[in-house]
């Protein structure tokens, strides 16, 4: 059952009230799961089962997603800001230190929460960061269509593609290379996860300057990464290699850029082995 937690915040304002939704399941360790930018916590849904076995898992809604309100008034989506938010939320639900694993823009804050030393080990699943600046404006260009797309289809059109497998692919293949695995039901939801977004263009804005080239030294990091990944191109994960050495890299093979969906129990292995 999605639960909800307020805490507060520093922002320029002073101190102002937050509330995070999120998932939790399961018993173990604590690990904690950031989705991408326009998703939300459900795109763990394949996984949850196994990883629960195992962890005691902590699925969010990252500010300005899903159902997780935006930030306060004055506080911006950069990485400087949200992962303070991430600490204070992991510190309101009695969390010290969880595993994180994250993927896209949920996997560049799981690296940065690692940098930080806020976690025990990372797993980052296509983390952002690591384009050139033609990859980049790739990307985003590809996800502001997504967008244009999700927020002109009315409902009764999104819900009608879901239903079948070629529809499926419309709505989802840049993100899945399985789309007609997700079931209709998750489809139409995420479609209008993406639209709903207050976060979106803000988090899109404070990710054009984003490089990650610092290493993540002291703490295990995994990154993973597609074969069939589209937004963000498998060669980004030899760059995170490179910038951080220490990283084990592992290739997907078949997935997507949201590889949850098309291999979960390739997915939930690779977590669990990198938050060992």
């Amino acid at each position: 059952m999605v639960s909800k937690v307020s805490f507060t915040v520093d922002s320029p304002a002073g101190r102002q009230a937050l509330s995070v939704s999120y998932e939790r399941l399961g018993a173990g360790e604590p690990l904690l799961l950031l989705h991408g930018i326009g998703h939300h916590w459900q795109a763990w849904e394949p996984v949850l089962p196994v990883l629960a076995q195992e962890r005691d898992v902590i699925a969010v809604d990252l500010p300005g997603f899903g159902t997780s309100p935006a930030l306060p008034q004055g506080m911006s989506y950069d990485l400087s800001s949200v992962v303070p938010v991430l600490g204070a939320l992991c510190e309101a639900l009695g969390v010290e230190r969880p595993h994180v694993a994250g993927n896209s823009l949920g996997g560049l804050l799981a690296l940065e929460l690692g940098r930080e030393k806020l976690v025990r080990s990372v797993t980052a699943l296509s983390p952002a960061g690591f384009w050139t600046e033609g990859e980049r404006r790739y990307a985003f260009g590809t996800l502001l269509a997504m967008r244009r797309g999700a927020r002109t289809m009315p409902l009764p059109l999104i819900d009608r593609l879901s239903r079948t497998q070629a529809g499926r692919a419309a709505l989802t293949s840049t993100i899945y290379a399985r789309p007609g695995r997700r079931s209709p039901q998750a489809v139409v939801a995420e479609t209008v996860a993406l639209r709903d977004a207050t976060g979106f263009r803000r988090t899109l804005d404070a990710g054009r300057g984003v490089l990650f080239t610092s290493d993540v030294p002291g703490l295990p990091v995994t990154v993973a990464w597609g074969s069939r990944d589209r937004l963000l191109l498998r060669r980004q994960g030899v760059r995170a290699k490179h910038a951080i050495p220490g990283a084990r890299l592992v290739r997907l093979p078949g997935c997507g850029h949201v590889p949850m969906n098309d291999d979960p129990a390739l997915v939930a292995r690779v977590i669990l082995d990198g938050s060992r």
